[in-house]
């Protein structure tokens, strides 16, 4: 099997932007290391590390709150039919489950939730899955993590009579679908101050700005009948968490006071049941959670549902009252994800190779192309955003995996990189190329797209030159970031400790990353694809336990090293009951 050439990478140093404010009298110190890695994530305020709930965002700016609860108090009040259009990833399941689970415990007793099928409708509140919800006879549609570019779908529920409250974050296109209420922080005009809540956010905020309605209104006063009692919305912060680091949207303050809210709950053990069985299944126990491990562990279990069969499973999962239910789900959510790590597998390879052929000869510019697009008939639509994932962590520049859709299509899963916004580049080709691109949304790091199969070296040629010409003809450099060296006296349990609970780190606000010089005094393979070592500071004084994962190709023999430079992060790894400190390596380049 061809090679395929891992680009060197350069280490670099976080430089502060600001100092964080001096302690208050009286005020507990921070430590030396945390105040150094806040004030390299720009933070500048205590303030900004203060997670409790009340120091979220009020609702009240969020534009179109007051139509959206208006529609849904009519609703409640006249017993009408709810239907909730989610969407097949992990922040339009627990957006979904949040949605269901608030709603009924405002009362409303004939709520439902309508998912597409990836493989049959695409993404959102298309025109065909307003025709299956038109079967459903529903009073009122609400969509989570979509419904702001279904101007079509939006049309035919309306025109049938139906009341539609569109809840998403996505950017707006130029037009906006004429929904009765339209609660995204994204659209025109709103003021609401952070534009990085997650569809289940979106969701959130619509719940807590509703129950001030009713309350408003003497829905939860004793007497009334039929009695409903105010519920604790904050129960749902658990679902919030999982969804907003799933996501991947930027965790600035409001996004980490809901994270760390929602990782409480998780760790005390007051979380759905189907949270504490995806966690069990995924070979840990709530209270060890972290937000790396909502990213890497539950939410790829989650999104195995969306990706090979359909999410109900996953949303089922995630509502069920009854642990010996939620377990049920959770293990057939287990059996998709390992169905999904084996085409997963096999797929990376054939990309592998492909990636190969084009940077054969040496040519680390990948043939003069800045952006990679990849494409095999025999591809499985829900795993390409997986693939295009993991060879743009390798190559460190912009992919989009396709495959085969229906009508002589393909359907595109895209993956960007620092300093390069996806949904924005697609747009440009878009109005420069029209035709070129069906479909297309997403964010600023991940899109999707729809193109004509006819048309994938068209649009190949002009990916990649769109993105070399961002870029100024250069491809981008895949710089690491880091926080720093480490004294040898800090490479302990007790640091990674310290770091572990001054989370949550997430998207934007990067888990702290350290770098350093190592001798490499033992190594081998594990998983087929995972390099455990041996690393031994330079001075001699500590021999740490180090893995390095997917750092060997397939089949192929690991690479000897001596004396190594490495970017890593301090883990604590639990195995039988016993808690020791892990380096996990991001990079290594020989020293």
């Amino acid at each position: 099997m061809p090679h395929m050439p891992q680009p060197a990478r350069r280490i670099s140093r976080r430089r502060a932007q600001c100092r964080l404010e001096e302690e208050a009298a009286g005020e507990r110190r921070l430590h030396p290391l945390l105040r150094r890695i806040f004030e390299n994530r720009n933070v500048r305020t205590r303030g900004e590390l203060d997670y409790a709930l009340n120091n979220l965002h009020a609702p009240e700016s969020l534009k179109g709150l007051d139509a959206a609860t208006a529609i849904l108090h009519r609703a409640l009040s006249e017993r009408r039919k709810i239907l909730i259009v989610g969407d097949y990833d992990v922040d339009g399941a627990t957006a979904t489950s949040v949605a269901l689970l608030g709603l009924r415990a405002f009362g409303a007793a004939r709520a439902g939730y309508l998912v597409p099928n990836r493989f049959q409708h695409g993404y959102g509140l298309s025109e065909s899955i307003a025709r299956i919800a038109l079967q459903r006879r529903p009073d009122v549609v609400i969509t989570v993590d979509n419904g702001i570019s279904s101007v079509d779908g939006v049309a035919l529920l309306r025109a049938a009579g139906v009341a539609v409250v569109v809840t998403d974050h996505h950017l707006a296109g130029r037009q906006l679908p004429d929904a009765d209420a339209i609660v995204n922080p994204n659209q025109p005009g709103c003021e609401f101050p952070s534009k990085a809540l997650a569809g289940v956010g979106v969701m959130f905020y619509l719940l807590l700005a509703l129950r001030k309605r009713l309350r408003a209104a003497g829905w939860f006063d004793p007497g009334r009948r039929p009695a409903v009692a105010e519920p604790n919305l904050a129960e749902l912060l658990d679902l919030v968490a999982l969804g907003t680091v799933a996501d991947l949207v930027p965790l600035d303050h409001n996004n980490r006071i809901l994270v760390a809210q929602g990782m409480m709950r998780i760790r005390s053990g007051r979380c759905r049941p189907g949270i504490k069985a995806l966690a069990e299944i995924a070979g840990g126990l709530c209270r060890n959670l972290d937000t790396s491990d909502l990213g890497f562990k539950i939410g790829p279990r989650l999104n195995a549902a969306g990706r090979m069969d359909h999410m109900s499973t996953g949303i089922e999962c995630l509502i069920a009252d009854h642990p010996t239910e939620a377990m049920r789900y959770a293990e057939s959510l287990g059996r998709m994800n390992a169905q999904r790590y084996q085409v997963q597998s096999s797929m990376l390879r054939q990309a592998e190779q492909m990636v190969s052929k084009l940077l054969e000869g040496g040519d680390d510019s990948g043939g003069g192309r800045a952006g990679l697009c990849l494409f095999d008939a025999d591809w499985h639509q829900g795993i390409v955003g997986l693939v295009a994932s993991r060879i743009k962590d390798q190559l460190h520049r912009p992919v989009v995996a396709f495959a085969p859709a229906d009508d002589g299509r393909l359907r595109g899963s895209a993956r960007s990189v620092a300093g390069l916004h996806m949904r924005d580049l697609l747009e440009s080709i878009c109005t420069r190329h029209p035709g070129l691109i069906r479909q297309f949304g997403g964010h600023a790091m991940a899109a999707g797209l729809t193109i004509d199969a006819r048309r994938f070296d068209a649009f190949s040629d002009c990916f990649s030159e769109t993105v070399g010409a961002h870029f100024n003809g250069r491809p981008p450099d895949g710089e690491i970031l880091t926080d720093g060296e480490l004294a040898a006296q800090d490479l302990t349990l007790e640091t990674a400790e310290l770091v572990r609970a001054a989370s949550p780190w997430g998207q934007h606000f990067p888990a702290p990353l350290f770098d350093g010089e190592f001798r490499v005094t033992e190594q081998r393979v594990v998983g087929d694809r995972h390099l455990k070592m041996v690393l031994q500071c330079i001075d001699g004084s500590a021999a740490l336990d180090a893995i390095f994962f997917r750092r060997i190709e397939s089949g192929r023999e690991a690479p000897r090293f001596d004396l190594v430079k490495a970017a890593y992060q301090l883990k604590v790894n639990e195995y039988r009951g016993r808690r020791s400190l892990q380096l996990v390596v991001e990079y290594m380049q020989p020293s």
